[in-house]
């Protein structure tokens, strides 16, 4: 059976992990003592706000110019899989579980795990977003949760030396 999106349903799926991640790393902040390590998430949470604005204006653009792409098979059942299973950041179900008295070692572990899984569901995205619609955009932000795994995994390290 094949799955098919268009570039809507594929850009909204994008806001939505966007979001997730939003709502993660805020109570991720939310849950610190320490001024500098609630900053440091607020940080991301700014970070991920930016990200959802520019899926948004993605959306936007496209429904404007009336652009429609069509994907089938293998991308589409990965970007469901991706999308459906909650394996990419700010996981509903994982930010569910926090309780907020999980250390910022933990956190962070986390974290790079779902930012490690954003990366691949964009990967996946970007095979299936032609350059007319916009994959230098799809690069970027790519690029941008790259940059989440530098911060995190240097965060991290720094914290467990």
């Amino acid at each position: 059976m094949s799955i098919r999106f268009n570039a809507d349903e594929i850009f909204a799926m994008a806001v939505q992990i966007e979001r997730n991640g939003q709502a993660f790393y805020q109570i991720a902040a939310d849950s610190q003592k320490d001024e500098a390590t609630r900053a440091y998430f607020q940080e991301l949470v700014d970070m991920e706000k930016e990200h959802v604005a520019i899926f948004q204006k993605m959306r936007e653009e496209f429904s404007d110019a009336g652009e429609s792409m069509d994907l089938y098979d293998e991308a589409g059942q990965y970007l469901a899989t991706m999308a459906d299973g909650h394996k990419v950041e700010g996981s509903p179900r994982l930010t569910a579980t926090l309780t907020g008295e999980e250390t910022m070692e933990e956190i962070l572990r986390l974290a790079i795990g779902l930012e490690k899984d954003a990366v691949l569901f964009y990967l996946g995205m970007k095979d299936v977003v032609p350059e007319t619609l916009g994959r230098d955009k799809v690069d970027w932000i790519i690029e941008e949760e790259k940059q989440h795994l530098v911060t995190l995994t240097a965060k991290l390290k720094a914290l467990t030396e």
